[in-house]
């Protein structure tokens, strides 16, 4: 008896002590200072999912400010639209970089990212109204300044990282086209997102595709299985699990230079948001895959679309300026846990060895390439 209350009182001392020694280590880890500068325009709820993971990994990996050596706050520290409480008031804000304050953000920060410029519409922001495909505006879209602030980042070889959407509705062609031009690549105007289940009775499937759907080829919307969907402006494709698609979530897939330099898994399911780019002359760091039958390979080519595309480019010359091609920073996330070193060493909790499980796309992508891309600006800052 008094054994077995022994080991009990072990195991409940482990188990209380781990956590508090793990937060320990990340406090007393180095800190590695950065000016950040982070930009989403897309925060239609307190949560700050389409910027929480980056917030996440900057503060588990010890990025902080210069000045007080602070960790980032991801309810505070970015630019964009700002929910205010009580929500149900449904009043907000935004917090804005002025012209004349351009050269003086890019001379301060070190870091550039744009997480998200889509915006907040009235569908957003009052939950329960019909959705459709597009709402009145409240906020968002890439505009003059954002543009500005980027050629200016640029001119002073400062790390720049723009995300999936930056280039589409509803940002003005123009600002659209010279963005395009300043990271060297051009958007082919086609987004596409994997679907679990394309029947419309779907918890939360955009309902305004199937009467797109329906416009396009004059016949009802008869998907069941998971798919993919790509869409443009006009027009919309849908490639089904077993007639279009031999498997229905699209891979990343990384080369074996590109593994060993950022430390990410060579290949990894996406089943988020992604946009179609012609890279030009950047480095490919990742590709998208999608494993499409003769019937999909066919549809795509009618298109001029292909199963391969873009999913992370570089520039060549600085190394310095990123695109990634995927709604990569969308997620929610158990912020305290930010504050735990190692505690993305849980395999098996966190994410399975399944290679089809979703959730390994962060642990085992996103957050190794993020660390990897602000540490080799760090270190080479500092020479």
């Amino acid at each position: 008896m008094k054994k077995t209350f022994l080991i009990v009182v072990v195991v409940l001392v482990i188990i209380i002590a781990l956590p508090v020694i793990n937060m320990v280590r990340w406090a007393f880890q180095e800190k590695k200072p950065l000016n950040i500068i982070l930009v989403d325009k897309t925060v239609p709820t307190i949560e700050r999912e389409k910027h929480k993971l980056f917030s996440w990994i900057i503060t588990n990996e010890r990025f902080v400010k210069k000045d007080s050596k602070t960790s980032y706050s991801y309810t505070n520290d970015y630019y964009g639209f700002i929910p205010k409480r009580p929500l149900r008031e449904k009043q907000w804000d935004k917090k804005d970089y002025r012209l004349n304050d351009l050269i003086e953000l890019a001379k301060q920060n070190d870091v550039v990212y744009f997480a998200d410029t889509y915006g907040v519409f009235f569908n957003d922001w009052w939950t329960g109204i019909n959705k459709s495909r597009k709402s009145r505006k409240l906020y968002g879209g890439l505009n003059n300044n954002d543009f500005l602030l980027l050629k200016e980042m640029k001119e002073r070889n400062k790390l720049i990282i723009v995300e999936y959407n930056s280039f589409d509705y509803p940002t003005a062609q123009f600002e659209s086209i010279r963005s395009q031009e300043k990271l060297g690549i051009v958007f082919s105007d086609w987004t596409g997102k994997y679907f679990s289940s394309l029947d419309s009775t779907s918890a939360n499937f955009p309902i305004w595709m199937t009467s797109m759907y329906r416009k396009q080829y004059m016949k009802p919307w008869n998907f069941s299985k998971s798919g993919i969907v790509l869409l443009n402006e006009k027009e919309i494709i849908v490639l089904e699990q077993g007639v279009q698609l031999k498997k229905s979530m699209p891979d990343i897939i990384t080369d074996d230079e590109w593994c060993k330099k950022f430390g990410v898994i060579g290949k990894v399911a996406f089943d988020k948001w992604f946009d179609i780019i012609d890279p030009l002359d950047n480095n490919i760091v990742s590709q998208f895959v999608i494993e499409t039958t003769p019937a999909g390979d066919s549809l795509l080519a009618e298109n001029e679309l292909s199963s391969t595309f873009p999913a992370v480019i570089q520039d060549p010359s600085s190394e310095r300026m990123y695109y990634f091609s995927g709604d990569f920073a969308t997620g929610t996330i158990p912020y305290w846990t930010s504050m735990f070193k190692g505690v993305d060493k849980l395999k098996g909790i966190l994410y399975s060895e399944k290679p089809e499980d979703p959730r390994r796309f962060f642990w085992l992508y996103y957050k190794p390439l993020i660390n990897g891309i602000l540490t080799d600006y760090y270190n080479s800052a500092k020479k």
